[in-house]
């Protein structure tokens, strides 16, 4: 080839090359001009769409992001912040036959080597019982709640069919601490029983549920009173036991307790037992706890004017075809100091039957002992009240606590009316701001309460009730012992022994009731079932425990002045 013809090919080679370099260069340049042109129209939508949703459609507000990220149902704690319920994401164990979809089995595996590789995870498991839930091919819960490293073994199983949901979890940091003030939440994401059930609205609406409801309740009180009415039912070998700690000027309830008690984290059929409250919601006849309030309905009525007057106490009142008698011999004649010191049932009786029917059944009408307790809690028991004018009988029965069955918080709302300078108000379980309490209503005269207050102390100082006293804290207080009622009349085997006392009595800020169901004679009780020797005790044990945290520190320098009635007290009382 000549020099001219290898010039002339080079050169169409370099044209060639021009021309696919330009062709390249232009399509990069359309490709550019696309890209940009798509994120330019991207751009734009998004800029319309920014402008449309300011023109016609309201951002979220800043409430409405902070109610996104609240737990489904709000949280419950005592009156000082501390927390009783709280709500938090969680695990659960579903079996989904359908999940692999088709005809095919449900597992990759036979049910039995599921269920064993199982409980390996969760030993509580009953491999059989298992095995023949996975054999049925019926969707459902095999475990409400699992930890998240549970989930993780769970899925490491390779098992379709094994689910596990996250849901909300109702946990009760406290464990069984005031379950039945607490109730619980069941499956169906519903409150139950207690105050759960009280709050379920307020605490699942969206506008209510991130404010925490607070309640009444001082877990450190509520804390000491089961455990003392735990260490009664031991030491009396009780079957069950019941307490509560009443505010008398606001009418809050600072501790319910009943016993035994359940975990609302774990409602088994044990725990489902338990559920009923021995406080609110079951009837007893708590016997001589009563006659301090039939004491206070005759001085206002003023049937007892002169506290040195003596009745008769050495023979039994027969009437009706019925005998009301004194556990014991208490001498020739008793006046109202040591009638209430002995407790007897028969002067109570003659100073009831002075005031009679219609006067003391308007005192316990008043004092809200004819029909259900009034606090929030859903199940209230209803007393078994005598219907009708009361007869003699009645009245006099009715004056020592016996015909009439009423519940434990009955008792302390009474109570706190006679101390507190005759004032009735409802319980509450729900946190009483300063200056909101509710106003109630009169049902003794105030001169009526400071004289109550002297000789509820002399009972404790003197009487039946000195194993409640705690020093410096001037405790007043009644014993009540009653026979439990039975076909054919009363268990004389099965009492209700019940302590009903208030503290400081020179200045009454709390009610206190404990009480043990069926109590036995044990050497750490003497022998004896009687309120006074078990009860009582619980009393003494707590408020020294409780006073300093509730503000009432201990003080021998005070007390209530009882010297003028120190003389009227002729002989030193028996137990």
């Amino acid at each position: 080839m000549t020099s001219i013809a290898i010039s002339t090919a080079l050169s169409s080679g370099r044209g060639a090359l021009v021309n696919v370099r330009a062709r390249s260069l232009l399509m990069a340049k359309w490709r550019v001009l696309w890209v940009v042109g798509g994120f330019t129209a991207i751009a734009l939508a998004a800029l319309v769409r920014i402008a449309i949703l300011g023109l016609f459609e309201q951002a979220p507000t800043q409430q409405q992001i902070g109610t996104t990220l609240l737990p489904e149902r709000g949280d419950i704690v005592d009156r000082n912040g501390v927390p009783l319920a709280r709500a938090f994401p969680a695990y659960a164990l579903w079996y989904n036959p359908a999940a692999l979809g088709g005809d095919g089995p449900p597992l990759v595996r036979t049910p039995r080597q599921v269920a064993e590789e199982l409980v390996k995870i969760f030993p509580d498991l009953e491999v059989n019982a298992l095995a023949a839930r996975l054999a049925e091919g019926r969707p459902g819960y095999l475990r409400r709640r699992i930890l998240p490293e549970d989930a993780n073994r769970v899925h490491a199983l390779g098992e379709p069919a094994l689910e596990f949901p996250r849901e909300t979890e109702r946990f009760y940091p406290q464990g069984s601490m005031a379950a039945h003030v607490l109730g619980f939440v069941g499956a169906d994401g519903r409150g139950h029983v207690g105050m759960e059930q009280v709050f379920d609205e307020r605490l699942t609406d969206p506008a209510t549920r991130g404010t925490p409801a607070a309640l009444s309740i001082d877990t450190r009180v509520q804390g000491a009173l089961e455990d003392e009415l735990s260490r009664g039912m031991a030491l009396s070998n009780a079957k069950g036991a019941a307490g509560i700690v009443l505010d008398v000027e606001t009418g809050e309830v600072i501790a319910l307790a009943s016993l035994p008690s359940f975990n609302p984290n774990l409602i088994d059929r044990t725990g489902e037992s338990f559920i009923f409250n021995r406080v609110t919601n079951q009837v007893y006849e708590l016997g001589s706890t009563f006659k301090p309030l039939t004491i206070a309905a005759a001085i206002d009525a003023g049937v007892v004017t002169n506290l040195g007057r003596r009745y008769q106490s050495a023979r039994p009142i027969s009437i009706g075809g019925f005998q009301i008698r004194d556990s014991h011999a208490l001498g020739a004649s008793l006046n109202v100091p040591e009638a209430l010191m002995h407790s007897s049932n028969i002067v109570t009786a003659e100073i009831a039957d002075e005031v009679g029917g219609q006067r003391l059944n308007a005192t316990m009408r008043a004092l809200g002992m004819d029909k259900r307790a009034e606090i929030e809690l859903p199940a209230k028991g209803f007393p078994l009240w005598p219907k009708g004018n009361w007869s003699r009988i009645t009245t006099m029965t009715v004056s020592y606590g016996h015909g009439i069955a009423v519940t434990p918080l009955h008792l302390a709302s009474a109570y706190a009316a006679m101390v507190n300078g005759g004032i009735w108000r409802p319980a509450t379980l729900v946190k009483v701001e300063p200056g909101q309490a509710v106003e109630g209503r009169r049902v003794f005269q105030a001169s009526t309460s400071a004289r109550m207050r002297q000789m509820l102390r002399m009972i404790v100082e003197l009487g039946t009730g000195k194993k409640a006293d705690a020093v410096g804290y001037r405790v007043g207080g009644k014993t009540g012992s009653a026979e439990k009622p039975g076909v054919g009349g009363y268990r004389r085997t099965s009492l209700v022994a019940t302590f009903a006392a208030a503290f400081p009595m020179d200045r009454p800020r709390y009610v206190v009731i404990a009480m043990l169901d069926e109590p036995q004679g044990t050497a750490a009780t003497s022998g004896q079932r009687t309120a006074a020797w078990n009860a009582a005790p619980v009393v003494g044990r707590l408020v020294p425990r409780i006073g300093p945290l509730l503000g009432v520190m201990p003080d021998a320098t005070r007390d209530v002045d009882i010297t003028d009635l120190a003389p009227l007290v002729g002989k030193e009382p028996k137990e």
